[in-house]
């Protein structure tokens, strides 16, 4: 949960006639919830979508004009509120991951981000799990004008299933499906704009998807990444082309498959946590060679920051050991 500043609730407009007790204990609660509310940014009707009381019955039990029990009300917003600030709690003793790290792989691929989107290519990018493939497409969208960024799944394999996947990612309505890939196409046509799109997760498409994607390269100038895992890479990534696949292979124009990180990759990262402890950096850099690779990293490292911000003290190898243990990995 984040806090967001926003206007505070206005005071209950009434005063409930209920037994003292009941009324010291309402007028405690409606004050903390909302001081809560202000604190993240909810309405009413948030608050109670949140505790799963009913809106009608939460705001007049707010107001004090409730005409069924204050008692029972204030009992379930009393444990609403206990769990809202454990949840807290528990948030607050959690390191944040550093985020987006501009490590050399992700640089490299960047880079071929920025090579389709300048000359209207396309480019196939194979990375390992957990090598940052999907967050740096996100930060280079979020950075570059003219890029957009959709994800893939199984049930968005066929050509329509991808359109309408790529309706929503890039904001056109359309609703004749006659006419979608034409709308779809003039939103990506390069029109004196260098316009890319970044298909993440694109072993899920269909032949005749990725085909359609051909069609918006040749047809709209507009630059065309795919990402993916090896499966990707057997059908459009090898520098043999397959038959079946040769209209695709003869338009990719640069290719990128890493399954393992760099050392530097690790490094960087590692740097990014700011770890200095010789015996934990090593023991992460133990868990970069493991499937999963940069994300092992993160995730493990987190949980252990979250061991030693209990104990208010730095993160020690054993704080790692016991995290990737319980994280369901192998004696370290």
């Amino acid at each position: 949960m984040t806090a967001t500043k926003t206007q505070e609730w206005p005071a209950p407009r009434y005063t409930p006639d209920i037994a003292e007790e009941d009324r010291k204990a309402w007028t405690e609660l409606t004050g903390r919830m909302a001081a809560v509310a202000a604190r993240y940014g909810w309405s009413k009707s948030e608050v109670a979508r949140r505790s799963g009381i009913a809106t009608g019955t939460l705001s007049q039990w707010y107001d004090g004009n409730y005409a069924g029990s204050f008692a029972n009300v204030s009992i379930k917003v009393s444990r609403w509120l206990e769990s809202v600030a454990e949840v807290a709690a528990t948030a607050a003793r959690i390191p944040r991951a550093p985020g987006y790290v501009a490590t050399p792989t992700s640089r490299e691929l960047s880079d071929m981000l920025l090579y389709a989107q300048t000359l209207g290519e396309m480019a196939v990018v194979t990375l390992g799990a957990g090598m940052g493939k999907t967050m740096t497409a996100r930060h280079y969208v979020e950075t570059r004008p003219h890029a957009f960024l959709v994800t893939m799944r199984p049930t968005t394999s066929s050509v329509h299933g991808m359109l309408v996947e790529l309706s929503q990612a890039l904001d056109v309505n359309e609703r004749n499906p006659g006419r979608l890939d034409r709308a779809l196409g003039e939103k990506l046509r390069r029109n004196g704009r260098e316009t890319l799109l970044i298909v993440d997760e694109a072993q899920h498409l269909s032949d005749q998807a990725v085909n359609e994607l051909r069609y918006f390269l040749d047809e709209y100038g507009c630059g065309i990444a795919l990402l993916g895992n090896e499966e990707l890479y057997g059908r459009f990534g090898g520098h043999k082309a397959v038959p079946a696949y040769a209209q695709i292979h003869r338009r990719i124009g640069k290719r990128l498959r890493r399954l393992q990180p760099l050392d530097d990759d690790v490094g960087a990262l590692i740097a990014a946590w700011g770890i200095a402890d010789e015996t934990v950096t090593k023991l992460a850099r133990a868990l970069g060679r493991k499937p999963g690779a940069l994300s092992q990293i993160s995730k493990t490292l987190q949980l252990a920051g979250m061991y030693a911000a209990g104990e208010e003290r730095a993160v020690t190898a054993a704080d790692v050991k016991a995290a990737w243990a319980d994280r369901g990995g192998e004696e370290l």
